[in-house]
């Protein structure tokens, strides 16, 4: 597939982002029914893998694409996980995210710092629980040191973000605080991406990374 000016950008940023600078991805330049260019994918947990593919959607904040989450296996501790570079510690990061359906959860997460798939950061709302929590997760384990609990509407789109400086972490939820928290499991940079639990079946958008 032939990719736009955007896309190039994108490429090439991601090899000099700097303090201050931003890359966003929008999926808008990725082939739909495909993985999007420059993603590793993995799980945390059992079950399968997870499918991650860029689907079309009308109502995506983008105007076009989405990335979305397919697979509806129902393992309860089953984490999809798809992510990029580049590594950064510091940072503010954010994604529009929409439970689209599920029975055993309906999760949308933000994961940073991650060293592999089953070591990093997650910050996730859950709308069949409608809460938000923060997590690290060391060799597989998910260990919650932090969470809000408030609405979240399935079938919306949301915007999740977080703001990691140091041992200091502050969760946005649809331009809300509704998390600040402190740990120090994770103290150096590692990739940034997004992350789903057992059934979840979830539309991620405009996943965007500034450093700090």
């Amino acid at each position: 597939m032939k990719r736009g000016p955007l896309a190039l950008v994108l490429m090439l940023s991601l090899d000099s982002l700097a303090e201050g600078s931003a890359v966003t991805f929008n999926f808008d330049a990725d082939a739909v029914g495909q993985h999007p260019k420059g993603f590793e994918f993995g799980r945390t947990g059992r079950g399968s893998q997870g499918n991650w593919v860029v689907q079309s959607v009308a109502d995506a904040p983008s105007g076009g694409q989405v990335l979305a989450q397919v697979d509806p296996d129902g393992t309860d501790y089953r984490f999809p996980v798809a992510f990029t570079g580049p590594e950064v510690k510091d940072l503010q990061l954010t994604v529009k995210c929409k439970p689209v359906s599920g029975k055993v959860d309906q999760a949308c997460g933000l994961i940073f710092r991650l060293k592999d798939a089953d070591n990093y950061y997650v910050a996730r709302a859950n709308a069949l629980e409608d809460n938000v929590r923060l997590y690290h997760v060391v060799k597989g384990k998910r260990v919650q040191f932090a969470g809000w609990n408030g609405k979240v509407a399935s079938g919306a789109w949301h915007e999740l973000a977080v703001t990691a400086v140091g041992d200091h972490f502050e969760i946005s939820f649809d331009g809300k605080k509704v998390i600040d928290a402190h740990d120090t499991t994770f103290a150096s940079a590692g990739k940034v991406g997004v992350w789903t639990k057992a059934d979840s079946v979830t539309y991620f958008d405009e996943l965007k990374v500034v450093p700090k």
